[in-house]
């Protein structure tokens, strides 16, 4: 999708990026509260829950960004879930790109608004967040979309622990993807505003030729399975083109066992739209 035929020749017209980039910097699974942190400093390695609690970013069927805000006054940044899974998702998208994880993944109360600000993003190819994506009214006082980080108590920084769209419009990128693993990053900024209006249209004008959004509420385990995918597939096949490669694992998705418990069986499958139908490439998606 593009938001217009000029942007597809604007985008078709760039020059290539700069050869001397890196893989991969990525930010997920952010600390919105002190306890949050505590609790991830005992916890044990995390495991996905079984049928009767399937681990999701967010409610029904609890997906990713659904954090029970209806009907709160004032509600702060440690209301906000943790997504502890989404480490484990772009741990497996630095190894689909061999990318060391130590050194690209920035997690926990690393995955915060100081951080991202202060780093050069013009050196990386493919930048990734993987968090609550957010719009107008989810927060007290939130105007306008954003990604929700580490809160600034646990990070030492200052800011409101969100990386809001007019923050993002002033960033300087020269990346190939940008991937928001979140729900409602596709969002638009107001009431009757197209979909591409929202954070993807911030980050299209910062500087990258395609993004990956997502257009609702995702389920956890589906979105770790399909992003993966998608980036395998390019690093096995140079010739892929990247909505080539999201048709493929939206596909395989469709087709393959769905969710399944320890011994294998089928819980359900992943066939529904509900799925892999809220993920859309905005920008070129006929390169790589």
């Amino acid at each position: 999708m593009v938001p217009s035929s000029a942007a597809l020749r604007t985008l078709r017209q760039l020059p290539p990026g700069k050869p001397e980039r890196s893989e991969l910097i990525a930010f997920g699974d952010p600390y919105f509260s002190k306890e949050q942190a505590a609790e991830a400093d005992l916890a044990a390695p995390v495991q996905v829950t079984d049928a009767s609690g399937v681990m999701t970013r967010g409610v029904p069927l609890k997906r990713r960004n659904s954090p029970k805000l209806d009907g709160v006054d004032s509600a702060e940044l440690a209301l906000l879930p943790r997504l502890p899974d989404t480490a484990e998702e772009l741990k497996s998208i630095a190894l689909a790109l061999q990318a060391d994880p130590a050194k690209v993944l920035h997690l926990g109360k690393d995955a915060n608004e100081k951080a991202v600000k202060a780093m050069d993003l013009s050196g990386f190819k493919v930048l990734a967040f993987a968090t609550h994506g957010l719009v107008p009214g989810e927060l007290n006082g939130l105007t306008q979309p954003a990604l929700a980080l580490s809160a600034p108590a646990l990070s030492g920084g200052d800011g409101d622990g969100l990386l809001t769209m007019s923050e993002i419009l002033s960033m300087k990128l020269d990346a190939d993807w940008v991937v928001l693993s979140a729900c409602n990053t596709g969002a638009g900024a107001g009431a009757g505003a197209e979909a591409a209006s929202g954070l993807g249209r911030a980050f299209f004008y910062a500087g990258t030729r395609a993004l990956l959004v997502t257009n609702w509420s995702v389920h956890s385990q589906s979105a770790r399975e399909l992003v993966t995918d998608v980036f395998k597939r390019q690093a096995d096949d140079k010739s892929l083109t990247r909505g080539e490669a999201l048709r493929q694992a939206m596909m395989a998705m469709v087709d393959g066992a769905g969710y399944t418990d320890a011994s294998g069986k089928t819980e359900f499958a992943y066939a529904h739209p509900l799925f892999w139908a809220p993920y859309t490439i905005i920008g070129d998606g006929g390169k790589r």
